[in-house]
């Protein structure tokens, strides 16, 4: 039988009504399984039509909007919900859908009405759990990305109630609370104990929990055990191509007003063109900023593959072929890491996106120092060591920073100490915090200058110290600005502290940059010697500490020995214009041989 004549037939039959809704149901997926969705939705259009008072019209409904939607047509999807949901007021499934329709459409406060409809009227069951948990999962994302952490927590807390064997919903909300500074992390929930959730804790978020490498690594597998394509036939040829040039592809989705670009980016303009063909593959957001204009001109193709399958995207970066693929990525927010699974490029390397093992097979190189990832530790790496001489990371000496603020403008006392730290809140821990508030109590006057990154974490941090006897108003919160406001902000502390595990990375650059000692704490895994290895490289050493101990006593002596303080401060200046630290150049060009190096040894004539 022809299409045209089952389809014939199909329509027939519901006109007559001499279909039943098993029937409609075959049909319509027999026209769906061969790309015939418009057919289909001609065919239940035609059922709805003569069949009106059926008791099956809000599940024809359903599986029409379903359709539309596939097909593109959102307003109908729409229409055909709402239909659903008339003929049926409690029907659940057509209102969790509006919710991702209205989502997909950029209508956020309708998706959001949607699923805040099933949580507050539908029973839970052991029919209805899945649905809602649905529902609150989507809540808990959508919120979480428009920065409503804490109704974004309350909602995942009410699905991991209802179902806490939920790892990715368990994931998102142990970050939320990183986010917060809400403090033990990991708490107890109603059906489970806090000792569990170590094993949900993702790759990024795990980076402020512990300095253990291995335990890094084992997040690092976890999560590539899971949820990344493993055995796919490499696309590229395993022994590279012979272009005059070789090709170096850069691919993230950070290509924007972001750290990882603001590292990069003066990489890019400086790679020596007479060697190097630069591509850089974009899934990141057109924010319009200055910062993105640079990278996009900084690069021989720019290439968007946002709207690309991971598989699509992979073909796309092996017709170009790419010698050399450098993921900016890492498993961070974004991370598209099945890309890499195709091995589009016969050389993949991960660099700065995640300051961690990756545990991705498709990853053959990690770019560290050797100050960041000493030898010893080279077991807890799934990648092998790229040592980049001096430091490993990048700057951009192309920044600038406005004109030096008043004090009384920053909202911080003219004559006391300002220690800072302008990290992430979610790389602060109580531990640290303790430290910090400690450090107050012996420096009289001092006040503790933080990023005020949400007004969650703000209300908890001012409660702790109040907790532990310190004055709220000793800890001032600066908003976010302009970047070259921000840097100008830096004149006015006198020493920055580094957070742990998770040690400042652009953050720690800007303040060096700025001429701001900083004084760190390093530990033993990637993230947590970020810093030092900067000071090390500034030949700075004596800023760096071991253990919680000596970072206290370190911040207490430096800010009871101003004259030192400034001394660090010329000593930065000479670090800017003649040291190592900032020789972009030199960097770029030792990365450079270890392009052509690798790039040699796979060039085997066959």
């Amino acid at each position: 039988m022809s299409i045209y004549e089952f389809f014939t037939q199909a329509i027939l039959l519901a006109w007559q009504r001499k279909m039943e809704v098993t029937e409609l149901l075959s049909y319509a997926n027999q026209l769906d399984n061969q790309k015939l969705g418009v057919l289909a939705i001609v065919l239940y259009q035609t059922w709805l039509e003569r069949n009106e008072t059926s008791p099956y019209c809000h599940a024809v409904c359903f599986n029409l909007g379903v359709t539309l939607s596939n097909e593109g047509d959102l307003a109908g999807s729409e229409r055909a919900y709402r239909r659903a949901i008339a003929f049926d007021a409690n029907f659940i499934q057509p209102r969790l859908n509006l919710g991702s329709l209205y989502e997909r459409m950029g209508k956020i406060d309708q998706a959001l009405a949607e699923w805040r409809w099933v949580k507050d009227n539908i029973v839970a069951n052991s029919e209805t759990i899945p649905l809602i948990t649905f529902a609150l999962n989507h809540l808990g994302r959508v919120l979480e990305v428009h920065k409503q952490y804490q109704e974004s927590e309350e909602m995942l807390t009410l699905s991991l109630n209802l179902n806490p064997r939920q790892p990715d919903a368990l994931q998102h909300w142990i970050h939320l609370r990183q986010k917060q500074c809400e403090w033990p992390v990991f708490s107890d929930l109603e059906n489970l104990a806090a000792e569990k959730m170590p094993p949900a804790t993702s790759a990024l978020a795990m980076l402020s929990v512990t300095d253990d490498p291995e335990i890094q690594l084992d997040t690092a597998r976890r999560y590539v055990a899971e949820k990344v394509l493993a055995n796919v036939e490499p696309l590229s040829n395993p022994h590279g191509y012979k272009h005059d040039k070789i090709r170096v592809g850069y691919c993230s989705s950070d290509f924007s007003l972001h750290p990882v670009s603001m590292l990069t980016v003066e990489l890019f303009e400086l790679h020596d063109r007479a060697q190097f063909d630069v591509y850089g593959f974009c899934w990141s957001p057109e924010d319009g900023s200055g910062l993105r204009k640079r990278v996009i001109n900084a690069m021989d193709h720019f290439i968007r593959i946002n709207h690309l399958s991971d598989e699509q995207a992979a073909h796309l970066i092996r017709e170009q072929e790419i010698d050399i693929l450098v993921d900016l990525q890492g498993l961070t927010s974004g991370t598209r890491p099945n890309i890499l699974s195709y091995r589009p490029a016969p050389i993949q390397i991960t660099y700065l996106g995640l300051p961690a093992t990756t545990g991705l097979a498709s990853i053959d190189y990690i770019i560290v120092d050797h100050y960041l990832v000493p030898e010893q530790f080279e077991r807890y790496y799934s990648e092998k060591l790229l040592y980049l001489s001096p430091v490993f990371q990048l700057s951009d000496r192309k920044r600038v920073a406005a004109e030096k603020p008043t004090r009384e403008s920053c909202g911080l006392p003219e004559n006391s100490f300002v220690f800072c730290s302008f990290n992430n809140n979610y790389k602060f821990t109580q531990e640290v915090f303790t430290v910090w508030m400690n450090i107050l109590r012996r420096v009289p006057d001092s006040v503790l200058w933080l990023l005020a990154d949400n007004r969650w974490a703000e209300i908890n941090l001012r409660r702790e110290a109040q907790n532990q006897g310190i004055s709220p108003e000793r800890l001032v919160f600066m908003t976010r600005t302009a970047p070259q406001n921000y840097l100008a902000r830096y004149l006015c502390a006198d020493l920055f502290l580094d957070t742990f595990p998770f040690n400042a990375g652009t953050t720690a650059s800007d303040a060096l940059w700025m001429g701001l000692p900083l004084l760190t704490y390093s530990g033993r895994a990637f993230a947590a010697r970020m810093a030092g290895s900067l000071l090390s490289a500034a030949g700075l050493r004596e800023l760096i500490t071991h253990n919680l101990q000596e970072y206290e006593e370190k911040a207490v002596w430096l800010a009871t020995h101003p004259d030192y303080c400034r001394i660090l401060r010329e000593r930065l200046l000479i670090v800017r214009n003649n040291g190592v630290l900032f020789d972009v150049p030199l960097l770029v060009r030792n990365l450079e041989s270890h392009f052509r190096q690798l790039v040699a040894e796979r060039r085997i004539i066959v």
